[in-house]
């Protein structure tokens, strides 16, 4: 009976040891700032946010600016051009709003230009770590800077520079 059990843990063993899983882990934002172009779009995507910032920060200053002369002349104007002036003013902030749900809003101008700019980097990257994986025939491959929790990270499964390398930085 001791010589069964212990041939099915031997046999386990061997199998287990046979199919051992191999698992590496990459941080793609020290990977992703490594890439001259990321840098680039990046630096492009912040200076197009920087424009359209100032740009609707312009319209909402107008709109203050007509608040202001609205009040200082209130007192002058007929209860018709009060009505005027105060639709006027609501237009042109909800034109401000609507330009700046245009460029920031979830499917925004930014949106767009950020998936035409980095997406693309991002793919290469991707498809760099699926190489890794199958060349060095790794069953799992974690992202370090992703909002998985690593209690402990041994350096030598850090594959960040391979895959940099593969990409060819």
């Amino acid at each position: 009976m001791k010589q069964l059990i212990l041939s099915i843990i031997i046999t386990f063993s061997s199998f287990t040891l046979v199919h051992a899983q191999k698992f590496a882990y990459v941080d793609t934002d020290y990977i992703l700032k490594k890439i001259p172009e990321f840098k680039q779009a990046q630096e492009k995507l912040d200076q197009i946010s920087i424009d359209w910032q100032k740009e609707i920060e312009n319209k909402y200053a107008e709109v203050e600016e007509m608040y202001r002369a609205y009040q200082q002349e209130k007192v002058l104007l007929t209860d018709d051009m009060k009505i005027r002036r105060e639709e006027a003013i609501m237009n042109k902030e909800k034109k401000a709003k609507e330009l700046q749900k245009k460029y920031f809003g979830p499917e925004g101008d930014l949106y767009i230009k950020r998936q035409e700019l980095i997406k693309p980097i991002q793919d290469n990257v991707y498809d760099a770590i699926q190489q890794l994986a199958l060349n060095n025939k790794y069953q799992i491959v974690f992202d370090s800077s992703s909002d998985l929790i690593m209690l402990y990270k041994n350096n030598n499964y850090d594959k960040s520079d391979k895959v940099l390398e593969l990409m060819g930085y």
